[in-house]
């Protein structure tokens, strides 16, 4: 089996179900957040106060430009669909699953968190959550080959639910 691609925004699952589905299914496991982190020298939102929303963009495609892997699971930043190259290196590496969460569970996600230290690229000042899920829900359904709704589903059961769509178990 090749490789799998989780997207989806913040607080999706896409790390924590991540590591779960990898031991599941004897994969290796890669979160692009932290190759980001490592090749900066700094943690995301420290990068994001000095390269801005738009060098955030460019260092998150060139690190996922570079990727190469096999067998697998990839957790990516929820921005990394604003890089089409990288995102066209990633649809060839293997099956990209989108995380899919409704604005309300993401709220309940991300309550009490400051999400500007949790390193979210919003690339307007001032932007919502609620523009940010608009804005990226067309391009997480663009690069899609599977979708997974995460709203009722629990750690184990979204692990289940992804491991079932792309082994094509019911």
């Amino acid at each position: 089996m090749e490789n799998i691609v989780l997207i989806g925004m913040p607080a999706s699952g896409k790390s924590t179900a991540g590591v779960l589905l990898a031991k599941r299914l004897g994969y290796g496991f890669i979160d692009t957040d932290l190759l980001i982190q490592k090749r900066e020298g700094a943690l995301l939102c420290d990068i994001l106060k000095t390269h801005g929303a738009e060098g955030f963009i460019k260092i998150e495609e060139s690190i996922n430009t570079e990727i190469a892997a096999e067998r697998c699971v990839i957790a990516t930043g929820g921005s990394v669909v604003y890089g089409e190259r990288a995102m066209a290196n990633l649809k060839a590496l293997g099956k990209v699953v989108y995380l899919n969460i409704g604005i309300d569970c993401l709220k309940a996600r991300l309550m009490g968190e400051d999400i500007f230290a949790r390193g979210v690229v919003m690339r307007k000042r001032g932007e919502t959550i609620e523009e940010l899920l608009a804005e990226r829900i067309p391009l997480y359904k663009k690069y899609a080959d599977i979708t997974i709704d995460c709203d009722k589903l629990g750690l184990e059961d979204t692990v289940t639910a992804i491991a079932n769509a792309v082994t094509g178990k019911s």
